[in-house]
């Protein structure tokens, strides 16, 4: 039980920062982080995990997919100071996209709170925010992720 939550936290990790196309990827990603398992394994996670396949043919998780939808469709701008980011909105939107911020269960996010047009988002560091800035911004599809 314990392995397969900690592959299944892996797995969470490698769609969120790569490009992943296949199981296969992800079998050979999670090999090299030390897990034997085969492709058989990682088509059962990928079920109990959700993962969908984005326009683009990539893995995504269910609640990743939702944020980033609302993100790129509803935020202008982000903003980091220090474990805070002050993220500008459309009119009326900023509590959904804090919702949806909440929904993700981003790591390093303890919480957000919201205006209507301003919400923040408030970091357990200065170097978790900055993953999260870039996050929401890879999501605005204001910089390449790598």
């Amino acid at each position: 039980m314990k392995k397969r939550i900690q592959r299944q936290e892996i797995i969470r990790d490698i769609v969120r920062r790569k490009r992943i196309r296949t199981q296969h990827e992800i079998v050979d990603l999670l090999i090299s982080r030390g897990f034997k398992c085969t492709q058989a394994t990682v088509s059962r996670d990928v079920e109990e995990l959700k993962l969908t396949k984005s326009a683009g043919g990539y893995y995504v998780l269910a609640e990743d997919q939702h944020l980033q939808r609302m993100v790129h469709d509803l935020t202008e701008i982000v903003h980091r100071t220090g474990n805070l980011l002050v993220v500008h909105a459309q009119g009326g939107t900023a509590a959904g996209v804090a919702a949806a911020i909440d929904l993700a269960g981003l790591d390093g996010v303890l919480g957000t709170v919201s205006g209507d047009t301003t919400l923040l988002v408030i970091c357990e560091n200065d170097e978790k925010a900055a993953l999260i800035e870039a996050e929401l911004l890879y999501f605005m599809g204001e910089v390449q992720k790598s």
